[in-house]
């Protein structure tokens, strides 16, 4: 317990928050962390709506006589 003590009375009012990134943001380590987790969500959804896009383009389209492919 001595060198928890010593760690509570080092840091002060900082003692148990989280620490952040870099000193000029206010990120804390878990907000960049939900920051990396959604991003990454994001791109898969926007890869299979560019996906679901291609494929309606490239043969639905066609096949409805929407657009004439050469």
């Amino acid at each position: 317990m001595g060198d928890s003590k010593r760690r509570k009375e080092a840091l002060g009012e900082k003692y148990g928050q989280e620490p952040s990134i870099l000193s000029k943001f206010s990120f804390t380590k878990k907000q960049s962390e939900q920051f990396v987790k959604w991003s990454s969500q994001g791109a898969w959804v926007g890869i299979g709506l560019l996906v679901a896009y291609w494929i309606t383009v490239r043969f639905i389209g066609p096949s409805l006589g929407w657009w004439q492919v050469n």
